[in-house]
C-alpha cells in the first residue's frame, strides 16, 4: 500500500527494497524555506541494523501488509519475550530488539498491540500510560507548593522520571510510555 511520507508514524511498517523496516521516529521537518521533509529513523527487521532516511513529504513509500492484534504479555526469559493472542491462546515469542525502549514498561498481563507480518512480531505498541510506584526520591518538603518545579525519582521499573514536589516514595503515579513523563497521581 503506498502512502505519503509525512503520514508514516512510529511503529509502521514500511517496506524498502524488498526489506522490512520498522520506523524507529519520524519526523516532518518544515524549513524556512526549500522542501518540507520527513526524517524517518527505522530499524531492519532481518538484521536489525538501523537506518535513517529522508523523504520529501510529498514521496510515497510503501506501507507492509501488517496484522495488529491484541495479545497479553506473560513472562521474559532467556529466549527473549512471551506473549499470548487473548482470542486464540497462540503464544508468540517476540525478540528483545523488537520490544527495544518499550522493555521496562512491559507489565504481567498487560494488553499490548503486537504487529505481525506473515505470522511474525515486527512491532509492538504499548497501552499510553502505565501505573508505577515511585521507589526513591527526595523527601516531601514542607510548605512547598506544586509549582512547576520538579524533582527526579526512580520509579519501580528502574525508569529516571521528574515529579512533582508532593510525590514521595511510595507513591503511585501514572506515566506515560512514549518517553516516561509524569501525568497524574494514581487513582487507585
Amino acid at each position: 500500500m503506498r502512502v505519503i511520507a509525512s503520514s508514516i508514524r512510529k511503529g509502521n511498517v514500511i517496506e524498502q527494497d524488498g526489506k522490512l523496516y520498522v520506523v524507529l521516529s519520524a519526523e516532518n521537518i518544515h524549513p524556512g524555506k526549500g522542501t518540507p521533509v520527513s526524517q524517518i529513523e527505522m530499524r531492519r527487521i532481518s538484521d536489525g541494523v538501523k537506518i535513517s532516511e529522508r523523504y520529501k513529504t510529498t514521496d510515497q513509500v510503501e506501507k507492509a501488509t501488517i496484522e495488529d492484534q491484541n495479545f497479553s504479555y506473560l513472562y521474559q526469559d532467556a529466549d527473549g519475550y512471551h506473549f499470548m493472542n487473548q482470542e486464540t491462546y497462540d503464544q508468540v515469542q517476540v525478540p528483545p530488539d523488537v520490544i527495544g525502549t518499550s522493555a521496562p514498561y512491559l507489565q504481567e498481563n498487560m494488553v499490548v498491540k503486537l504487529s505481525l507480518h506473515d505470522m511474525v512480531p515486527v512491532a509492538i505498541v504499548l497501552p499510553q500510560r502505565v501505573t508505577l510506584e515511585v521507589v526513591e526520591t527526595e523527601p516531601v518538603t514542607k510548605g512547598q507548593t506544586a509549582s512547576s518545579s520538579y524533582k527526579p525519582a526512580i520509579l519501580s521499573n528502574g525508569i529516571r522520571s521528574a515529579v512533582p514536589p508532593h510525590v514521595g516514595t511510595g507513591t503511585r503515579i501514572v506515566v506515560l510510555t512514549e518517553d516516561g513523563s509524569y501525568v497524574e497521581r494514581a487513582k487507585d
